[in-house]
């Protein structure tokens, strides 16, 4: 990735599979243009989330009014997290912060620190918004306060937009809490357990990720990822590979056979024991 001063735009494809995505400075009229004025009713009710406001390692899972296309598969509900982040899996697990994730700033925050401390969305079927407002990190509180947020559009496209960040994120640490900004996807796969009275082993396979540099992240920046056409848009194979909006796109059994083996090993010899917890809890607000 190039460094560029913050004023200019950077368009970076990686991998050129999945999204492409664009950086943008304080100068720059997109960085406006992306930021969703909560307080204007034109963009819909906002809702401030009573338990997420109030609660330190918390997330919630939350329903969408719309289909949200993510790395070409179809979304209807998220989990928001008091850390900077959304969940995007189906089964909760004790490390959401390792992989499917939408994060516009992956911290340790901690909102119950302070009653000016916010996490509000508003959903008017075309856009859902998160708004992280004056959150604070746990044990940093006299940092400063942070707001950010993030737009997930019917469109697929996802945006990050950020108001305050009043220190420098290079120098915050992650030994309690992974620092970090960008996408990540994953899929599940169910393999008997080697005991005959265990229950099915459950082993996640992350096969993409989109790491924004969070140097770059500064007061009134922004982000802007755009999806690019994914094999999982075509209803077979055949359709697949004779379309021309994608490329490159391959099934290898041995492959993911390999690869499903090497994660194993890796989750066995590696626990990650010192993961953040994160309580689940279905919203009703």
């Amino acid at each position: 990735i190039s460094t560029l001063p913050d004023n200019m735009t950077r368009v970076v494809e990686d991998s050129g599979k999945y999204y492409t995505w664009r950086s943008f400075g304080p100068e720059d009229q997109r960085t406006q243009d992306l930021w969703v004025d909560m307080s204007d009713v034109r963009h819909g009710q906002v809702r401030v989330h009573g338990i997420l406001s109030n609660s330190y390692k918390q997330a919630v899972r939350v329903a969408l009014s719309f289909d949200f296309p993510f790395y070409g598969h179809y979304l209807r509900q998220i989990t928001i997290a008091t850390g900077g982040f959304i969940f995007t899996g189906d089964i909760t697990h004790r490390m959401l912060t390792v992989t499917q994730y939408i994060a516009p700033l992956m911290a340790n925050f901690d909102p119950s620190f302070s009653k000016e401390s916010t996490v509000q969305y508003l959903d008017n079927g075309e856009v859902f918004v998160i708004q992280w407002e004056q959150v604070r990190l746990s044990g940093r509180e006299s940092v400063g306060a942070f707001t950010f947020q993030a737009a997930l559009y019917k469109t697929g496209t996802i945006t990050f937009s950020y108001r305050d960040i009043p220190m420098s994120l290079d120098v915050i640490g992650s030994a309690e809490h992974p620092v970090k900004a960008g996408l990540s996807d994953a899929f599940m796969v169910m393999s008997p357990s080697s005991q005959s009275t265990g229950s099915p082993r459950q082993t996640i396979y992350e096969y993409h990720r989109v790491e924004i540099d969070t140097t770059k992240i500064t007061n009134y920046s922004a982000v802007e990822f755009t999806p690019l056409p994914t094999c999982l848009m075509h209803d077979s194979c055949e359709l697949c590979h004779s379309s021309n909006q994608t490329s490159g796109c391959s099934w290898s059994a041995l492959v993911l056979l390999l690869a499903l083996v090497l994660v194993a090993l890796y989750i066995n010899c590696h626990p990650a024991a010192a993961s953040p917890l994160y309580l689940i809890q279905v919203s009703t607000e």
